[in-house]
């Protein structure tokens, strides 16, 4: 196969400032040879890293993603950061199985900054892996708009995923296999099946702005005098609003397992309240 057919994986590196970075950083120095396509970011703790980044990463045609970072406990910020990489990462395979994502694509490595030649050795290894599955969605047997679309709808449940299992991706635990016992992929199924959603019913809300103002996201679209509306983009379905709205107004609705009803238009939210 002639070199200008070769496949080119797209590939991405979330390396550590302190450790990771100066391993590669090594590796340049040493003149020890990886693939050029390979792009390397330097975040400055591997915790850092967040599945909407990996998420987003293989949304916008990634082949494969690497996250590198210090070794267990040698981690600069109160030896923890790495251990939210860890478990972060373990989550995210399960995440991109159940979009359908080859989790091989997804790869995470401890390497310290004396560690040139092990850096080296870790990217042209995991890039010969990628180059053997080939283009993103190819072994999957997905095409591109299926594969985006998969992906956009589990972006939108991260940070529902972060409020359900936030205990667990808080572990600190030094045995690596801990991490990967925490979450099954019938768990996840469990979890995209029972996520809800929240509505505004137009018929009940009275704009007294009591979930507007209790909303940690700003997702509620409010004005005084006009029904409320939850951007369904920017909701982390974490259920403040149904828990704010008054008993006595009742408008906020926990849907399960059903779509959200569209929003009213805007010409049609103005309340018109009864005057004496």
């Amino acid at each position: 196969m002639s070199s200008e057919s070769k496949f080119r994986p797209k590939m991405l590196g979330i390396i550590c400032n302190w450790c990771c970075y100066g391993g590669a950083d090594l590796c340049g120095v040493s003149r020890f040879q990886y693939p050029t396509y390979i792009r390397l970011i330097r975040v400055m703790c591997s915790g850092r890293v967040d599945m909407k980044h990996i998420l987003f990463a293989f949304l916008n045609g990634a082949d494969g993603i690497f996250v590198g970072g210090c070794h267990i406990n040698d981690c600069h910020y109160n030896p923890e950061g790495n251990y939210d990489a860890l478990s972060m990462y373990n989550f995210c395979k399960k995440l991109l199985e159940h979009v359908g994502i080859n989790p091989k694509r997804l790869r995470l490595e401890w390497v310290s900054a004396g560690e040139g030649i092990r850096f080296a050795n870790i990217m042209n290894e995991f890039s010969r892996e990628i180059e053997e599955l080939g283009p993103l969605g190819r072994i999957e047997g997905l095409d591109e708009n299926e594969l985006k679309t998969r992906l956009k709808n589990i972006i939108k449940l991260v940070p529902y995923f972060k409020l359900v299992k936030m205990k667990e991706l808080a572990i600190h635990n030094p045995d690596e296999e801990v991490y990967k016992k925490l979450y099954t992929s019938e768990d996840i199924d469990r979890l995209i099946k029972e996520a809800p959603s929240y509505y505004i019913d137009p018929k009940r809300c009275q704009a007294c702005m009591t979930c507007a103002r209790r909303c940690p996201a700003s997702a509620i679209i409010s004005e005084k005098n006009k029904i409320h509306i939850i951007d369904q983009d920017k909701c982390i379905r974490c259920g403040t609003c149904y828990d704010a709205c008054p008993p006595k107004f009742g408008a906020v609705t926990k849907i399960v397992g059903a779509p959200v009803p569209p929003p009213i238009p805007d010409d049609q939210r103005t309340i018109i309240r009864k005057t004496g």
